[in-house]
């Protein structure tokens, strides 16, 4: 069985809710329930996914493992369409993710107000700009690869919601909010936000 590392509402949840749409039992595991986690990620984030014994410490790589082990369709394409999905998948976790850090960095780490609401402004300016990518993206479909969900907008979901954290105006087009509300309600995506609330309560 897996055993996921995770946080309440962090982009664990995306690798979580990955797990329960392909069918595979996870064991969820509390990072702050695990003293000196950083001996199982350095960097002391989540999401930590071991299988077995390998163990895998940043998100884009669990993912491409997941889906290539249980032969999930998103690596079955012609090599353009596997190229064009890892794009994505490295656009979510490389590009969009770090600019969230960014709003949390600031307002956590640094003193000065105004050094703090300058950066939150120009983050929040960033990820608009990042998300006008994702809605030009859905143009023409619903989702940002293939014709289901993938482990990309499981992703973007998550991130979406970091911004409610912040007040601050991150613009996300139409399209971009229909995606992220077709995920919301994605029987996967539920479960795993069940299951984070039922450990916490």
């Amino acid at each position: 069985m897996y055993k996921l590392y995770y946080m309440p509402g962090a982009c664990s949840r995306a690798i979580h809710a990955l797990l329960l749409d392909l069918g595979q039992p996870v064991e969820l595991i509390a990072r702050e329930s695990v003293e000196n986690f950083r001996e199982i990620n350095p960097t002391n984030q989540v999401p930590v996914l071991t299988d077995g014994d390998l163990v895998l410490r940043e998100g884009a790589a669990i993912v491409l493992h997941l889906l290539d082990k249980h032969g999930a369709p998103e690596l079955q394409g012609t090599a353009g369409q596997r190229a064009e999905f890892t794009q994505w998948l490295m656009f979510a976790n490389a590009t969009l993710h770090p600019a969230y850090s960014l709003l949390f960095f600031a307002s956590r780490g640094l003193e000065s107000e105004d050094a703090k609401q300058e950066v939150l402004q120009k983050a929040a300016a960033r990820l608009t700009g990042l998300w006008g990518i994702v809605e030009a993206r859905l143009q023409n479909r619903e989702f940002v690869c293939g014709e289901k969900i993938s482990a990309i907008d499981l992703m973007l979901a998550v991130y979406a919601n970091w911004g409610n954290y912040f007040p601050l105006d991150i613009e996300l087009g139409e399209r971009t909010r229909k995606l992220l509300h077709r995920v919301a309600e994605y029987p996967a995506f539920v479960r795993a936000v069940e299951a984070e609330e039922a450990v916490a309560a």
